[in-house]
């Protein structure tokens, strides 16, 4: 019964780690994302890293990343900047794969 049980908290651990690590990844994503429509916008350091936090921040109003292609694109319309949807998802599937080997890399 024991290795059962071994067996079962292991999975959990896994679980747990992994899920972990899908969060970091999305946080990190995001700043990322966020970093890149800041350069977009032609915002200065100072204001690169505050409107980094509030993409991250954007991602907690809904799940899925919606909520975050909704924020980005408004602001970067809102800031003239030529951008579409396409673009958006284009350059968060990048910031995702980038995401993804940096925390990879750290572990």
């Amino acid at each position: 019964m024991t290795d059962f049980q071994d067996r079962e908290r292991a999975e959990e651990a896994k679980f747990a780690h992994d899920s972990e690590m899908e969060f970091r990844i999305h946080a990190r994503r995001n700043r990322l994302m966020g970093v890149w429509a800041a350069e977009r916008m032609g915002l200065t350091p100072a204001e690169a890293e505050a409107y980094a936090k509030s993409v991250v921040q954007a991602d907690f109003e809904e799940p899925g990343d919606e909520d975050v292609i909704r924020k980005l694109l408004g602001d970067l319309i809102s800031a003239g900047v030529d951008a579409d949807e396409g673009e958006v998802r284009t350059a968060m599937k990048a910031r995702q794969v980038e995401a993804r080997r940096a925390l990879i890399g750290e572990v």
